[in-house]
């Protein structure tokens, strides 16, 4: 009897192929910003993303404009999965739920034992975060070598992984607080909460405009302003039949994908990459914090998310995905080393005013997402062959 195969729904499907082309674009337009930042304009270009437009550096605008779209479809794939994917049972979630957290604990914990009571100890939010573009990417390049049900499995440890780096973000990365501001925030939620579950209103347009003001409120609170968006995917009405493309919340994820993918991101991956190599880089990456980074990320995460899976599937709490072995884990592991995108959100928020410490932070997160892509890749590539995963 063969291996039973798993159907990914439409709605996962699409968001699966952003994603690969996603992860394409930002390795080219990465590759551009560090040639460019290097080059003899490199000054001018840097300066481009320091440029103040309606109050904000364009950079500003970007990191918590367009990224709190980013993150309102980061909270739309969330509330999907704990519906109707991979977490939307205690029985199926437990198994990556425990597996997330494995990976945030493992990779925060090297960079502590690293740079403990340091200046750069707030860095230790920086090695716990997966990119789940690019991880999701190489799982596309890899195609029937790996099975559907690890692309499910990776996808629901990197969406609770990205929830985890949210919390840490709200928890331990906010300026001063003004509470006032907070409870605005928070009214406005609040308000669209009952427009969806009293008013049972599903037209889009209240809100987004309610999550603009929130978005607004959530700025001036110091509160980082993308955790708005987040919280606005929970308000907007949701259907809990399988791609029902009548639902807002559907319809807008469906929508936000490639805007997400071809614009937003790759704008981020522009202004964050600009990474300067001068002569001291190597000085740079052998420093405490950036071993922190790059340790917490090639090796802490695999180590986290493998013996936090086995630890849950021996005690019986969850169990093992159709046609995946523990190699087929220990793969995504690896893969759950590419952090990219949101390692480099938290690098911003953690070295605030820091320009030199950011730019090495950076380049580490560059080189081990590089290596834990190239290994991840090799290892499933070599050892990942479906016909095993029965036996495994």
């Amino acid at each position: 009897m063969g291996p039973v195969q798993r159907t990914l729904s439409n709605t996962f499907n699409d968001f699966f192929e952003s994603s690969k082309s996603s992860a394409i674009l930002l390795i080219i337009c990465t590759v551009v910003s560090l040639l460019l930042a290097n080059s003899s304009i490199g000054a001018d270009y840097l300066s481009l993303w320091q440029v103040y437009a309606g109050g904000l550096s364009i950079e500003h605008w970007i990191n918590d404009g367009l990224m709190a779209v980013f993150f309102l479809l980061i909270g739309l794939e969330l509330e999907r999965e704990l519906y109707n994917g991979e977490l939307s049972s205690l029985r199926k979630a437990l198994l990556p739920i425990v597996a997330a957290v494995g990976g945030l604990c493992s990779p925060a914990l090297i960079h502590f034992a690293l740079n403990r009571g340091t200046p750069t100890q707030a860095g230790i939010g920086i090695p716990m975060a997966t990119d789940i573009a690019f991880a999701l990417g190489v799982l596309a390049l890899l195609g029937p070598r790996v099975p559907a049900s690890l692309k499910v499995f990776l996808t629901g440890v990197a969406v609770m992984d990205d929830l985890g780096a949210i919390i840490i973000i709200a928890l331990f990365y906010t300026a001063q607080l003004s509470l006032a501001y907070l409870m605005g925030a928070i009214a406005v939620f609040g308000s669209l909460v009952v427009l969806n579950r009293v008013g049972r209103v599903r037209s889009l347009a209240p809100y987004l405009l309610g999550g603009t003001v929130m978005w607004f409120l959530m700025l001036k609170s110091g509160v980082h302003a993308t955790v708005a968006g987040v919280l606005l995917a929970f308000a907007i009405p949701f259907s809990a039949r399988q791609d029902d493309e009548a639902s807002p919340s559907h319809r807008l994820e469906h929508w936000l994908h490639k805007p997400v993918a071809f614009i937003v991101l790759p704008m981020f991956a522009l202004a964050n990459t600009g990474i300067v190599i001068d002569l001291d880089w190597a000085q740079d990456v052998t420093s405490a914090n950036s071993l922190g980074i790059i340790a917490g990320l090639v090796l802490g995460k695999p180590l986290g998310i493998a013996l936090f899976s086995l630890i849950a599937v021996s005690t019986g709490i969850g169990r093992l995905p159709l046609e995946v072995s523990w190699r087929h884990v220990v793969g995504a592991g690896l893969l759950g080393g590419i952090g990219f995108t949101m390692s480099m959100f938290i690098t911003n928020l953690a070295f605030v005013g820091k320009p030199d410490l950011i730019n090495a932070s950076k380049m580490a997160i560059v080189a081990a997402s590089v290596v834990a892509g190239l290994i991840g890749y090799v290892w499933l590539n070599r050892l990942g062959d479906p016909a095993e995963a029965s036996r495994g």
